[in-house]
């Protein structure tokens, strides 16, 4: 077999996904750091602070420059994901777009772009309860609650049974139209 046909077909066999080079299965992976915005609830982490959510085997860790916050998994009472919306268009020229004459700012702030939040309960080291929330962009909370459960976290709702109410729910919209 010449190098001209061998090449010719390892191309063919790429195309088709029979083979799959190391680069490609590393980004297929699930990833194992989140982008996330802290609404509320971790300590020493501000209100609205963007950062990376990352699960180790035994923390989920919040890290924001040199500020981070660590929850032990074993401490995690309860996971819970869910879907919801945020002005495209926020900060400060959100705001100054409200004051724009004929009610073109408030026709702005109808443009929405669909985020998942996830929620966390877990006991601080002395039993105190606390709660956490978290936004992060559509589809990643269910992975983020999926590896947390994985590494030992609890949940009243398990990933399985969230999958099959979001299919359940989609059916139902794609029904009503």
């Amino acid at each position: 077999m010449s190098k001209l046909s061998r090449a010719l077909v390892f191309c063919l066999l790429f195309v088709s996904g029979a083979i799959t080079p190391p680069v490609f299965a590393q980004v297929q992976q699930s990833p194992s750091s989140f982008k996330a915005v802290h609404v509320i609830g971790l300590e020493g982490i501000k209100h609205d602070t963007k950062g990376n959510v990352t699960v180790s085997k035994d923390t989920l860790e919040f890290v924001t420059g040199p500020t981070k916050s660590d929850v032990p998994i074993a401490s995690v009472q309860d996971v819970l994901t869910g879907a919801d919306s945020q002005r495209s268009i926020g900060g400060t020229l959100g705001t100054l777009s409200m004051f724009a004459p004929y009610g073109s700012g408030r026709f702005l702030s109808l443009f929405r772009t669909k985020i998942d939040t996830l929620t966390i309960t877990y006991h601080d080291p002395n039993g105190g309860l606390h709660g956490a929330i978290l936004t992060l962009p559509q589809g990643q909370a269910s992975l983020l609650k999926a590896e947390m459960v994985t590494a030992g976290a609890k949940t009243s709702v398990s990933p399985a049974e969230e999958a099959e109410q979001q299919a359940a729910d989609k059916k139902a919209k794609e029904k009503k139209q």
